[in-house]
C-alpha cells in the first residue's frame, strides 16, 4: 500500500474551526469520488474527533489540533487527528458509549460514532502529552487518478 496523496493541517482548538476541519478533509478526499454516504461518514468522524480535542484535550486553554490525511493506492483514506492536550487516562473506559469526563452536558458518544462510521479506529494517548486518533475507511467503488 502506497501513499498517493497527503494533507497536513493545524489550527487552534476553537469550536468555530470544527466545521473548517470537516470541510477541509472532505474537500481533500473528493478526488476519490466518494458516495454522499461515504463522505458524510468521514465528515462526521472528523467532527467527533476534532470536537473531542476542543472539549477534552484543552478544557481550560486553547491549543493546537493537527490533522493528517493520507490517500493510498488502494482507495483507503487514513485520517489522524492529534492534540498535545491533557491526554486520556483510561482509553478503554473513554471509548465506552455514554462515558464522558466533561462537566458540560455531553453525550459521551464521540468514539462510538467514530467507530460506527469508519472501518477502523485506533486511539493512543499519554496523560499530560496528548492523544492521537487514527481512523481508516476504504472507498471501494472509486479509483484514484494517479496522474
Amino acid at each position: 500500500m502506497n501513499i498517493v496523496n497527503e494533507l497536513n493541517l493545524s489550527f487552534i482548538s476553537k469550536s468555530t474551526n470544527e466545521s473548517f476541519a470537516r470541510a477541509a478533509v472532505s474537500a481533500f478526499i473528493l478526488c476519490l469520488d466518494p458516495t454522499i454516504a461515504q463522505l458524510s461518514d468521514i465528515k462526521t468522524a472528523v467532527s467527533e474527533a476534532v470536537t473531542n480535542c476542543i472539549v477534552h484535550a484543552y478544557p481550560d486553554t486553547v491549543g493546537t489540533i493537527y490533522i493528517n490525511v493520507k490517500i493510498t493506492d488502494h482507495n483507503k483514506v487514513i485520517v489522524k487527528v492529534r492534540d498535545k492536550g491533557v491526554g486520556i487516562e483510561n482509553i478503554e473506559q473513554a471509548m465506552e458509549p455514554l462515558f464522558t469526563t466533561s462537566s458540560q452536558e455531553r453525550a459521551g458518544l464521540g468514539f462510538a460514532v467514530m467507530q460506527s462510521f469508519m472501518d477502523n479506529i485506533k486511539v493512543r494517548s499519554k496523560v499530560g502529552t496528548g492523544t492521537s486518533v487514527t481512523m481508516e475507511k476504504t472507498l471501494y467503488h472509486t479509483n484514484y487518478d494517479k496522474r
